[in-house]
């Protein structure tokens, strides 16, 4: 594998990095491309075939109702998709603001911001987001909400510590000096050099959003209308012994994709930031 001058990696020329985007790719096609590519409707019903195996007609089985698992697969993939980038969108744009907003304001606006978001640590993420989606009843609008409450406090204590780091580079202070104003300091010399450390943080929480949503959908707190992935895997639970691939296939997917972006994630992290600099600042 080549190193850079910087002793980084190119991206790309990695075998297992290019594995994990090609099967990223794959996911994400299949997702979009569902009513193409699927062999049935999701809910189409075949009771004489209810949970037998993988077969021509049906690559990776049927499931107790006789649903086609491929078809749940691929439907399911873009509940799991569309929930990990929707989340991960509104926590990065309510993040991003509140913690660009103390870090460089600072005073007893920071004291204010930081206090909120220490609180807010203090819960744990998954089992508030269980309780929100068992209050407010399973659906896709009650799972994004729940898994949003919390899903922005990180984004905003990265971009804090960021921008207090910022304030203090050179760039930064010679531009004060030359006497550009507050609003050019922050869109011109701050926001684009937040760019790469929230795109590295987004990768890495949309991996554990999908697993979160996975989770909830498992406990049957996710959306009912839909397929998706936690929900057939949790039907399958109860068939380990006697149709394996109801739980096994959609368990690969979860897998296949956390790992995929987890790992697209490591990458973007080495690029941006080769010598693991970067924090997430706070107090």
């Amino acid at each position: 594998m080549k190193i850079s001058a910087r002793g980084v990696p190119f991206f790309g020329e990695s075998l297992f990095v290019t594995l994990s985007a090609a099967i990223l790719i794959i996911l994400f096609a299949g997702a979009l491309f569902a009513p193409l590519l699927a062999p049935a409707g999701p809910e189409v019903l075949d009771l004489t075939g209810g949970l037998e195996p993988p077969s021509i007609s049906h690559p990776l089985g049927q499931d107790k109702l006789g649903r086609d698992v491929l078809s749940g697969i691929l439907y399911g993939g873009r509940v799991s998709l569309m929930v990990g980038v929707v989340v991960v969108g509104i926590s990065l744009v309510i993040g991003s603001a509140v913690g660009f907003i103390s870090g460089y304001i600072g005073g007893w606006v920071d004291e204010l911001f930081m206090r909120v978001v220490d609180i807010l640590l203090a819960f744990p993420g998954i089992l508030l987001a269980i309780a929100l989606a068992g209050v407010l009843g399973p659906s896709l609008g009650n799972v994004i909400f729940a898994l949003s409450i919390l899903g922005w406090v990180g984004f905003a204590r990265l971009t804090r510590g960021e921008v207090m780091a910022l304030k203090e580079r050179e760039f930064v202070k010679a531009a004060i000096v030359v006497g550009a104003g507050p609003l050019r300091i922050a869109l011109k010399h701050i926001l684009p050099n937040l760019i790469g450390p929230l795109g590295v943080q987004a990768t890495f929480s949309v991996a554990a959003t999908i697993l979160a949503e996975s989770s909830l959908s498992f406990l049957g707190l996710g959306p009912q209308e839909v397929p998706t992935w936690g929900a057939i895997l949790s039907q399958g639970v109860d068939y380990l012994l006697f149709a394996p691939h109801l739980a096994f296939f959609p368990g690969l997917a979860i897998m296949l994709t956390v790992l995929g972006i987890n790992v697209l994630g490591d990458e973007l992290r080495l690029r941006f930031d080769p010598l693991g600099r970067r924090g997430e600042g706070g107090r």
